[in-house]
């Protein structure tokens, strides 16, 4: 199901989505806020990601009891997987 939304914008802002949507073959405006959209929500996810990443690393420098105390699980065999 989809649901309109309107937005409102500076005629100069319409106006480069207008050359962006052309510019890039889109099939709609809307297809290029959706496009926008799902980089908007990549980029967040990979921000996420990255700064997870930094946690692990920051934890793992001091070692596996840091890692636990950190809410990272610890694998000491595969058994541990379960």
């Amino acid at each position: 199901m989809r649901t309109i939304v309107n937005i409102s914008l500076p005629k100069e802002m319409a106006d480069e989505i207008k050359r962006e949507v052309k510019r890039e073959g889109f099939a709609s405006t809307s297809e290029f806020v959706r496009s926008l959209l799902r980089e908007y929500k990549r980029a967040q996810l990979a921000k996420e990601l990255h700064a997870e990443v930094r946690r692990f690393e920051r934890a793992s420098a001091k070692g596996p009891d840091a890692l636990e105390k950190a809410g990272f699980k610890v694998l000491k065999s595969l058994k541990d997987l379960r």
